[in-house]
């Protein structure tokens, strides 16, 4: 296997599980002092679905690259408005709320246009 398609083998993967570490992160708000550790603990599960529901994508994707490249862009661009409007009704800033699409969204737009483009190029090899 070339150096080249090494790299976009592995970039998609490897850019996937970052971002859903990053979007992981978020369930630790669920912590807070004075609620029972079994409600905490709970809570902090239900806020993980949305990373199990990308991780069961990437191994979906790991396998089938094409289908879960078309997954990963959805799921990119379906949530990049509803991040940015529920952004923009908190802080009211245009600028901000599109800097937390680049940074929460985009990169499963990214992913998923990866996992595709490494579809197609072992398929043309």
């Amino acid at each position: 296997m070339k150096k080249s398609t090494k790299v976009l083998y592995w970039s998609p993967r490897v850019l996937a599980i970052l971002a859903i570490l990053f979007v992981s992160l978020f369930a630790l708000d669920a912590f807070h002092p004075g609620k029972p550790l079994t409600q905490q603990l709970a809570d902090f599960l239900i806020h993980l679905i949305p990373s199990f529901v990308l991780l069961a994508v990437l191994l979906l994707a790991w396998k089938r690259e094409l289908a879960g490249g078309i997954i990963f862009a959805l799921t990119g661009l379906i949530m990049s408005p509803v991040v940015f409007m529920h952004n923009y009704r908190m802080n009211n800033s245009i600028g901000m709320s599109l800097f937390v699409i680049l940074i929460i969204t985009i990169p499963f737009l990214v992913v998923g246009g990866l996992f595709i483009w490494s579809h197609f190029r072992r398929e043309a090899s």
